[in-house]
């Protein structure tokens, strides 16, 4: 599997504040894969921009939430930079997030980007235009 070097992960921001993620989730996709749940809109500003979201509904345990956001955050620094389009991209953990393979963790976010049309290159035809 290719990963992200350091460049490419300098250049993917993160949504910090509550608006920037209702704004992708009021004008935005979503796509539910086994281990995570990914909602993308188009950017508000250039580049890619995501962040991630674990609600006290899959586990009470703040230790169990953290693994998960940090689970989150690696698969996404992996494939976001090297795969994705330009865009707004909330991911949402879930239970299966957590002892999920890594491998197979990121095979559900590559397959939730191709079915929202974001991988980069998907969906190109000749010429090298959507």
């Amino acid at each position: 599997m290719r990963r992200a070097s350091r460049n490419s992960i300098k250049q993917i921001k993160t949504l910090r504040q509550r608006p920037q993620f209702l704004r992708v989730q009021d004008h935005g996709r979503r796509w539910v894969s086994p281990s995570v749940v990914l909602q993308q809109a188009p950017a508000a500003e250039e580049g890619i921009r995501f962040g991630i979201t674990v609600t006290k509904k899959v586990s009470k345990s703040a230790v169990v939430r953290n693994r998960i956001r940090r689970r989150l955050r690696a698969a996404a620094l992996d494939i976001l930079p090297l795969e994705a389009r330009t865009g707004d991209y909330v991911l949402i953990g879930r239970i299966e997030t957590q002892n999920i393979p890594y491998d197979k963790l990121c095979s559900d976010l590559r397959w939730c980007l191709k079915r929202l049309d974001c991988l980069e290159g998907a969906g190109a035809g000749p010429g090298g235009t959507p």
